[in-house]
């Protein structure tokens, strides 16, 4: 049985210290200006003791709020709260029906503006980590109406969402065009995809290390070479049976070896129009992975990198099954939501 543990943010009901300088210039000596109690929402303290400062140099003066208050009348930990409960599939005036019940009275448009507020902080957080491996992949998600094609990045070290373009991942211009800032701002030196083709010419642009997922490519390839196996002819069963070995043992020269496999079969070329023979459908699966070859292994020198890209399947799937749950995104800032937020291991 699994157990989830969540921790929310601690609240005071008065300041503990005094703040150390003065916000605005910096200056140490500050002088109480005076005090007043402040009402707030919170599932344990009602309310707050806030007092104000005066610095000596500026004449600047401000509040001085205790831990897990602010401006707003929602304590953080019920803002953060109202983000969990939305996370884990409430609806906004499902939190304003069940919160006002227990005593915290806020309306479903505070509840979204709570997931808003959650989804960007988290946003910024993320946004100046360095990412070392990056995993990317395409999805279809509803929203506003339609399906749209959105592109998920995802920091596969911490299996954290990172970011979500409204991109097409069938568009390589597109896909670099989004990509680019990110690879460059995050410090990003691995990214792991599936073996959609335009991918490899776009990170080759980018001059990033680019694993691809193993799920994907055995899968297709094992097909591909099952098929094969009956209906090519049988002094080349052979060689498909080498193929099948090289690609479950991933060795170093395997790249070189599927090229000599490559020169053993004659090639036959069908006339225009007409499909493909078998051997060469064969030839241009060798070609294929030995050209791919160096994408397939690096997993097995780099520990950190995975060898399929299931962390972002993960993501993705979280965040389409908070779409099914909303009836669909209304918006591309509750897309942004659905993927920071619903997303999370833990909101």
């Amino acid at each position: 049985m699994s157990i989830i543990v969540l921790k929310l943010p601690d609240v005071k009901a008065e300041p503990e210290d005094r703040p150390e300088k003065c916000p605005a210039c910096g200056y140490d000596i500050l002088q109480r200006w005076g005090g007043q109690t402040k009402p707030l929402r919170d599932p344990q303290i009602k309310e707050v003791v806030v007092y104000r400062y005066y610095c000596c140099r500026c004449r600047h003066t401000f509040r001085d709020y205790p831990d897990g208050v602010d401006q707003a009348q929602q304590s953080q930990r019920l803002r953060k709260l109202a983000a969990v409960c939305w996370a884990l599939g409430l609806s906004y005036r499902g939190i304003e029906v069940i919160f006002t019940a227990i005593g915290f009275g806020i309306d479903h448009m505070t509840a979204w503006r709570d997931v808003q507020a959650q989804a960007e902080s988290l946003r910024q957080q993320r946004k100046h980590q360095p990412v070392r491996v990056l995993g990317l992949d395409g999805a279809y998600v509803r929203g506003w109406g339609a399906t749209q094609p959105v592109l998920v990045a995802v920091d596969l070290g911490k299996g954290e969402p990172v970011a979500v373009g409204y991109v097409n991942e069938y568009n390589p211009q597109a896909v670099r065009r989004w990509l680019e800032p990110l690879v460059k701002q995050l410090g990003v030196s691995v990214i792991v995809t599936d073996d959609l083709v335009h991918y490899k010419t776009v990170l080759e642009k980018l001059d990033v290390e680019h694993q691809i997922c193993q799920f994907h490519v055995r899968r297709w390839v094992g097909r591909t070479l099952k098929e094969l196996r009956e209906i090519v002819p049988e002094e080349y069963r052979k060689v498909v049976d080498q193929v099948k070995q090289i690609l479950s043992e991933l060795p170093p020269e395997g790249s070189k070896r599927l090229f000599e496999l490559w020169k053993q079969i004659p090639e036959r070329r069908a006339g225009r129009g007409q499909p493909l023979s078998p051997l060469d459908q064969l030839r241009y699966l060798l070609l294929r992975l030995s050209e791919h070859w160096p994408n397939y292994r690096i997993f097995t020198w780099q520990n950190d990198v995975p060898w399929t890209n299931n962390g972002t399947e993960q993501v993705i799937g979280r965040m389409k099954v908070r779409s099914r749950t909303v009836r669909g995104y209304k918006s591309q800032g509750g897309m942004l939501a659905g993927l920071m937020v619903a997303a999370c291991r833990a909101a």
